[in-house]
């Protein structure tokens, strides 16, 4: 059970601001979560392919979709 609200991440990333490929920054700024951190990814598209990655590499995730071409996913450690 989640300890915070869906929405109060401790960091974000807004990917819709990255110029190029943000996987290395989505990573890198998992990478930098403490065990009680959450981090809000922002994109203009359900981003499907990190799924796989988030589950292998050992994070939940919680998707919401509040506007139009507008994805919230909150992803914190397993």
């Amino acid at each position: 059970m989640r300890s915070k609200r869906f929405g109060d991440a401790d960091r974000t990333v807004d990917a819709r601001e990255i110029d190029g490929e943000p996987f290395g920054d989505i990573m890198g700024a998992l990478e930098a979560l403490s065990d009680d951190e959450t981090l809000l990814l922002i994109n203009s598209f359900e981003p499907e392919p990190l799924y796989d990655v988030l589950e292998e590499r050992g994070y939940d995730y919680e998707t919401a979709n509040p506007e139009p071409d507008e994805w919230h996913v909150e992803i914190e450690r397993a």
